[in-house]
């Protein structure tokens, strides 16, 4: 049984890039005194992916420790859009798309933290009712020589791209939140540094106590690309045990290990043993496996589990489909024949059409005629065959 040093050594180590204060954090936390852990999510897209889980995961460690977790939707700051981690300007969303994409918000954060010691906020709350002199003064706090020197604002100007004032603003909104609920600790990942340090800077100017910060790093997604709702390459929380599963075994090898070390909670002695294994010679595949089958048991308990394992092997291993297959983008309704074109899987219309006519394409044994038409709730997850060696997986 770990002593609670030893967890809290752990939570400032386990996915952490930086903290700032890391010496004041930890005297806090073995100190024993109560404090108020920060995280905001703007609702850019419908679904928490297993980035976003990264530091959610770290927000039940603190709880885990008696700590109150503050989880902040950002639904006025998901509006001016943050570009922390774009190379170009990001568009405003409109109020009824936020508002769309927050819908089930709270309900995936539950499958992580404790909601009754999570205290919620909608940042609305008081940007709605702010006047805007008052946003001046907490404008005042920076320069404007401190955000144009910011790396990818810097590049951009550099490169002759535009960069808007509402960009610019962005940490500005997001220092103001730490002010509003009185955070101790800000969560965060590596490239939002700059929008957690505008925090304390805030928090000095209004001369109290500056919250420390905790960086995550980033994971990639299935792609090796950082894990982003833009990209597609994502592993939703919602996504079905099969789906999930799937996602999870398609992962590039060399994540592996990451994916263990951010994404569950197994004890870090038992993700040691599995790396060394993997260093001797053991199969990649069964670590990955026993990490597919821990991120399911993690989000749909541990029966669901056990079912999507049994389904994989029964569908892919036996059905001698490779472990890992590229996925191919599919908009709800597309024709068969137009997707087999486009994801390189014929090289003509007349050849995609071909090959369905000869009974070439399939999806869990079942042949696909010309005439079909893909549907998310038909489809997605689903790795379609083309002949004896080309695989995709669906996802829409």
């Amino acid at each position: 049984m770990e002593n609670r040093e030893q967890k809290i050594d752990e939570l400032l180590t386990r996915g952490v890039a930086e903290v700032i204060n890391h010496d004041h954090l930890k005297a806090r936390l073995l100190s024993g005194e109560p404090l108020r852990i920060k995280l905001g999510i703007d609702p850019t897209s419908p679904n928490l992916h297993l980035g976003r889980s990264v530091p959610l995961l770290k927000l039940r460690d603190f709880q885990d420790l008696g700590h109150t977790v503050i989880f902040i939707v950002g639904d006025f700051t998901g509006q001016i859009g943050d570009t922390s981690d774009k190379e170009s300007e990001r568009p405003i969303l409109t109020e009824e798309v936020v508002k769309r994409n927050m819908e089930t918000y709270l309900a995936q954060a539950w499958k992580i933290l404790d909601q009754e010691r999570t205290e919620v906020h909608y940042n609305s709350e008081w940007f709605l009712e702010m006047k805007l002199g008052a946003i001046g003064a907490y404008a005042d706090a920076f320069s404007v020589a401190e955000f144009i020197a910011r790396e990818n604002f810097r590049k951009r100007l550099d490169d002759g791209k535009r960069v808007s004032l509402r960009e610019m603003l962005y940490p500005v909104f997001q220092g103001i939140d730490s002010l509003q609920v009185k955070a101790d600790v800000e969560l965060g990942g590596t490239d939002q540094r700059f929008n957690l340090l505008a925090g304390r800077t805030l928090q000095k100017a209004w001369a109290v106590e500056q919250q420390d910060i905790l960086m995550t790093n980033l994971i990639l997604g299935t792609d090796g690309r950082k894990m982003s709702s833009s990209w597609g390459n994502t592993i939703n929380l919602t996504d079905a045990p099969n789906d999930m599963f799937g996602k999870v075994m398609s992962v590039p090898d060399n994540l592996i290990m990451d994916y263990f070390v951010h994404c569950t909670r197994l004890p870090m002695t038992e993700i040691a043993k599995l790396a060394e294994d993997m260093v001797i010679g053991g199969n990649p595949r069964d670590a990955k496996v026993c990490l597919a089958k821990e991120i399911v048991r993690l989000y749909h308990g541990e029966v669901e589990a056990e079912k999507a394992e049994k389904y994989f092997v029964d569908t892919f291993s036996k059905g001698h489909i490779p472990t890992e297959v590229r996925e191919a983008r599919v908009i709800e309704g597309a024709k068969l024949i137009e997707l087999l074109f486009e994801a390189d899987l014929a090289e003509s219309k007349a050849d995609a059409r071909r090959k369905a006519e000869q009974g070439g394409v399939s999806i869990d044994g079942e042949k696909l005629d010309e005439e079909t038409i893909l549907s998310k709730g038909q489809h997605h997850g689903k790795v379609l065959k083309v002949g004896k060696k080309d695989f995709v997986r669906l996802v829409f």
